[in-house]
């Protein structure tokens, strides 16, 4: 996390966020003022800041501001922001999954700079080291299997979900000694989505979108963010997105497991395993070419070792290895020694 400093005109690091500061202050209590202004590392997507209050009798309390700044981002941002304030009023009072409370959302920019939302700050850290992992790992699969067991009344459901992408959309690496590879990862993605059970979708689930505390025994998630995204689809999409970034991360061992620690903690998955091997590949082409883009914020966040080249060479290694469990038609094994392997 860096620091960033306000020259008391509202410009920070040459950012114009004076309309946004003033916004923020409205929703603050009579005596509260903003004292500090952090921005906060590891996503690409929006602008974060962490912002320290202070009230009455030195009283403090630290909010959250999420600001979308870059074109593209601020075009969808209506949208984007005002599912997420939704999904967080809904989600905050049933306790199931640990989420930050709104506080004010200016999803069209009425009030401030760019498109922003205002919320309380969740405890805990994203933890992307390779110590730890697979507990982690673990940890994530029950929560999402929690996410996807939340009851949500029709009219009360997110938007269906949507591909990230498609067959014709779908560039391969300009260097690759795996050209099939890539031909055999797209065809299997050139059919018609297959039946599923639809249920609530985080979207974007994965280590960098939960927060942890504790160590060892004692490690917990304490919470989810990021839900921009939230739609209704099929588990296999979310565990498709988390299995392809831990591939990422991790390596390829790391992202087949996780659909087996999924099962293994009540999630259902497709019995098929073709329609299995297609979310899973329709979330990891999504990636190509510049599965580079993801591991930015994450060097940020200290794992400075994913280089392109070798997140490339990650993501290739992952829809070999998807091919080579799925592809056959055979249910795979499990590989993590916590119960039966999934389905698949």
């Amino acid at each position: 996390m860096s620091r960033d400093t306000d020259d008391g005109r509202g410009r920070e690091h040459g950012e114009d966020w004076a309309a946004t500061r003033a916004w923020v202050q409205g929703q603050l209590g009579e005596d509260e003022r903003i004292e500090g202004v952090e921005r906060l590392l590891g996503g690409w997507t929006s602008t974060m800041r962490r912002l320290r209050v202070t009230g009455p009798a030195g009283a403090e309390r630290t909010l959250v501001l999420r600001s979308f700044v870059e074109p593209f981002y601020r075009r969808h941002a209506a949208g984007l922001l005002t599912r997420e304030a939704r999904i967080l009023r809904m989600l905050a009072p049933a306790g199931v999954v640990p989420v930050a409370e709104l506080r004010a959302v200016d999803p069209d920019a009425e009030h401030c700079d760019h498109p922003s939302l205002l919320m309380s700050l969740l405890p805990g850290r994203v933890r992307l080291d390779e110590a730890g992992a697979g507990r982690r790992a673990a940890l994530l699969a029950d929560q999402l299997v929690r996410i996807h067991r939340l009851d949500v009344p029709e009219g009360e459901r997110p938007r269906a979900y949507q591909a990230w992408t498609a067959p014709e959309r779908v560039r391969p690496p300009a260097v690759t000694d795996r050209p099939d590879v890539w031909r055999r990862a797209v065809d299997v993605i050139r059919r018609d989505p297959p039946a599923h059970r639809a249920c609530f979708l985080h979207r974007d689930f994965h280590p960098g979108n939960v927060l942890f505390t504790g160590e060892r025994d004692d490690l917990r998630i304490s919470g989810v963010v990021d839900w921009v995204e939230t739609s209704w689809g099929p588990a296999d999409l979310d565990v498709a997105h988390c299995s392809t970034t831990l591939a990422l991360l991790h390596g390829t061992d790391e992202g087949l497991r996780f659909a087996d620690r999924y099962t293994a903690a009540g999630g259902l998955l497709a019995e098929d395993p073709a329609d299995h091997l297609y979310w899973r590949m329709l979330d990891a082409l999504a990636f190509a070419p510049d599965a580079e883009k993801v591991a930015v914020p994450w060097r940020e966040l200290g794992r400075t070792d994913l280089t392109p080249r070798l997140v490339a060479r990650r993501l290739e290694d992952y829809l070999e290895a998807l091919l080579r469990r799925y592809a056959r038609g055979s249910p795979p094994r499990s590989r993590c020694g916590r119960g039966p392997g999934p389905s698949p």
